[in-house]
């Protein structure tokens, strides 16, 4: 085999030549990391950000839903006061702000539109933050929410106060889809000397391997913005669908490289709707198999886990198309296949996070070689003097997946990133001990198998700010087939003699899941596909309705079959139980006719008409498929917008006025017949009066059907409170939408309230 050019002379000269490879590879090393001090580059038209944090290693901070508004001022004081101090000490690559800049709602709640005021308190607030935290302006991502969006009719428009005071806006970045790129730079400044000299290698190892963090913003608030409450979905197009699919694919052909995909918005993907075309974020995400989508909008009411593991292959009760039973899909998790080309199943994590509004919470999220971790900062509990945030191993419940897991029973991990445990740590004052303890859970919480300190890398001179340590231990010690039998916690000590614990979290070295189940709050909100149940639950509660009103109707017309409380009596049952109330029910033509006109104007016709656009003095109305607008131009054709927006009212009136109403006139019909009965039986007017047995049942019942009559004065109780739950629903929309009830939505606000009134007027007198 003939040699390749100079390696005759290796062979004469094998030491100095060697001497000359190492000395030129440090040379070039040093120019290179020399060179890379710019603070971003722009590449083909690509926004690429450099994060000098010496290793493999970016953080980025969120906030979401800020709610800042004219009527609670505290807000924005404790965001100027806390944020950038704590942004200070973090130092992050990157800012994002994921939506509801503003709260946008009167001092009662019930009108929701843009206000001017808290737009120019955001951004006088922000100017201070940035100028607090000594950041630089570029890396603030702020996204609109829902509330961001109340009243504005287009982008652009005089109200879109967005486009005029958000950082986005007055950065230019106008687009639907955003996207930063974070490479890890290496400049001379990073390192002390002697870290250079003892950690060459290890220097040359992370230049080598340098990964690129790719984040990509997307805004799914609708194109129209309608005003609260017919606003509470994202709703992607399919053009923006299509952009993001091409930001997140911008790195695939550079193959040499490994790629961290993040995404960022608003809206959870079980409050987004689908394209036009049925599309989703979800099937994008899927498609590249991103690590994380970070969202907001739900706040911290509803519960702390409000996390999602999307799976493409998960195996569920309904193909995860219309909710999802717990956080991770059941039976998601198959045998892992290690044959060539063979990869698991795709997927990514859905972390939505609390909310400035009322919890004050912060969130920083970390990316170690490829391994994504965050920790959740509560800053209306404590102030936050020491942030631990551990970055390898992994929380087994809210960070692992199936990839993780197969990436280790195949031996395809990188072994450099499992070697040693790792955690970044953020304080105002010097740290002067970190140590790391691992608990083995089986026998119980008290039994620590590993405790010691932990290593500081970079610059040991540091005092305070973020820091990275590590401990190098033998990771398969603790391989183990329960994902949370060990437990891993870090104390930080710092010089004033603070002792910092982090939260207590579980891992899996074989990347295996625990299992974390969600409250009852945290699966209506998160495990329902809320825009896909929008017409099962519509059509299943009119369909109800319907069967209720004309199946006894036809038994009483077609089968010439009469349901009585004298043949209940003699034969009980459900079955003729329900027909003979429903029989009766029949028998008051003024209420049959009127629920099945009125079911009827529920589908056809307008529900009532308001002003959704914020001083745009124009009405539209609204309909079960939602508002009906006319598209500016020549052809000034209608289009239905905010749906199935519009289920935060349709659903509510159905079923706790309709259904409601329904059965409360059902409960008045049979009391007056129980009660003509009782009366016929006290008087002695009953045909079959010499039945003994009969007499004695009425007279137990005359405790309940006595000149008293509880059950209808309890009935009565139910008809005021649906009174006041309906006129209280119509009061919140005419302030909403600047309606009258009598003018612009009469038939919502009185047929139910009219039937209900005629029923228990027919029903007050026994003949």
């Amino acid at each position: 085999m003939k040699s390749i050019g100079g390696d005759d002379e290796l062979r004469r000269n094998p030491i100095s030549q060697r001497r000359r490879i190492s000395l030129s590879t440090i040379l070039l090393l040093l120019i290179s990391l020399s060179s890379r001090v710019s603070g971003s580059i722009d590449e083909s038209g690509r926004r690429v950000i450099e994060a000098r944090s010496g290793q493999d290693l970016i953080w980025v901070v969120q906030l979401s839903d800020l709610h800042f508004s004219v009527h609670h001022p505290e807000r924005a004081i404790d965001f100027k006061n806390l944020v950038g101090p704590a942004l200070s000490l973090i130092n992050p690559s990157l800012v994002l702000i994921t939506g509801d800049l503003t709260d946008g709602k009167s001092e009662d709640m019930l009108t929701m539109k843009q206000d001017e005021d808290e737009w120019l308190e955001y951004e006088s607030v922000m100017q201070d933050v940035v100028k607090r935290s000594r950041l630089n302006k570029t890396i603030f991502y702020d996204l609109r929410g829902n509330h961001d969006n109340f009243g504005v009719p287009s982008v652009g428009s005089s109200v879109d106060f967005f486009s005029k005071y958000s950082i986005n806006g007055q950065m230019g970045r106008k687009e639907t889809v955003n996207t930063v790129t974070l490479e890890v730079g290496y400049t001379l400044q990073t390192f002390s000397i002697a870290y250079l000299l003892f950690h060459l290698v290890e220097i040359i190892d992370l230049h080598t391997s340098e990964r690129k963090h790719l984040f990509v913003g997307v805004d799914t608030t609708m194109h129209i913005g309608l005003r609260g409450p017919t606003n509470l979905f994202g709703h992607p197009t399919d053009e923006l669908l299509s952009a993001l699919d091409s930001h997140l694919s911008q790195w695939d052909d550079q193959s040499t490289k490994p790629v961290t995909k993040i995404s960022f918005g608003h809206f959870p993907l079980s409050f987004s709707a689908p394209s036009h075309s049925q599309k989703s974020l979800k099937d994008v995400f899927l498609k590249h198999s991103i690590s994380a989508y970070l969202c907001g909008h739900l706040h911290s009411r509803f519960g702390k886990n409000l996390k999602r593991l999307h799976q493409s292959a998960g195996i569920s009760l309904s193909d995860n198309d219309l909710f999802q039973l717990n956080m991770r899909q059941t039976g998601a998790e198959s045998t892992t296949n290690c044959s060539f080309g063979a990869l698991p199943a795709a997927e990514f994590w859905e972390w939505e996070m609390g909310d400035w509004r009322k919890n004050r919470a912060m969130r920083i999220l970390a990316v170690d070689r490829g391994h994504v971790s965050y920790v959740d900062l509560d800053f209306k509990s404590k102030s936050q003097k020491t942030i631990i945030l551990p970055t390898f191993p992994l929380d087994s419940r809210f960070m692992s997946t199936s990839f993780a897991r197969h990436r280790y029973e195949c031996q395809h991990m990188i072994s450099s990133s499992y070697d040693a445990i790792r955690a970044i740590v953020f304080s105002h004052s010097l740290v002067v001990e970190v140590v790391a303890r691992v608990y083995d859970s089986t026998p119980g919480f008290d039994n620590l198998v590993m405790e010691a300190p932990m290593r500081k890398h970079g610059d040991d001179s540091s005092t305070s700010g973020a820091s990275f340590f590590s401990l190098p231990w033998n990771y398969r010690a603790f391989e183990d087939p329960l994902p949370d039998r060990f437990w891993l916690q870090i104390e930080v000590t710092d010089i004033k003699g603070r002792s910092t614990l982090s939260e207590m979290r579980p891992f899996s070295i074989n990347g295996l899941s625990s299992k974390v189940s969600w409250t009852w709050n945290e699966f209506r909100v998160m495990g329902f596909q809320w825009a896909a149940l929008y017409y099962p639950i519509l059509w299943s509660a009119l369909c109800c309705l319907f069967l209720v009103f004309l199946i006894p109707k036809c038994i009483i017309v077609v089968f010439k079959k009469q349901y009585t409380l004298k043949k209940f009596i003699a034969k009980k049952g459900p079955i003729t139980l329900v027909l003979w109330i429903l029989q009766d029910l029949c028998r008051i033509p003024v209420v049959w006719f009127g629920y099945m006109a009125y079911f009827f104007y529920l589908i056809f016709f307008p529900w009532f008409s308001g002003e959704v656009f914020t001083g745009s003095g124009n009405r539209t109305y609204m309909t079960i498929m939602g508002w009906v607008v006319t598209r500016s131009g020549a052809d000034k054709k209608h289009e239905y917008i905010g749906q199935p927006d519009v289920m935060v009212l349709v659903i509510p009136h159905l079923v706790l006025v309709v259904i409601p109403s329904v059965l409360v006139v059902c409960g008045l019909v049979a009391e007056r017949e129980m009660y003509k009965d009782h009366v016929r039986t006290v008087s002695g007017k009953k045909e079959d009066d010499h039945d003994r047995g009969r007499k004695k049942r009425s007279q137990r019942r005359s405790l309940l059907f006595s000149s008293r009559r509880l059950i209808r004065k309890s009935l009565l109780l139910a008809s005021l409170a649906l009174y006041w739950k309906h006129f209280k629903n119509c009061w919140s929309l005419a302030r909403a939408y600047e309606m009258n009830m009598v003018l612009h939505f009469p038939g919502y606000s009185f047929v139910v309230p009219l039937l209900l009134l005629y029923v228990i007027c027919k029903t007050h007198k026994v003949p």
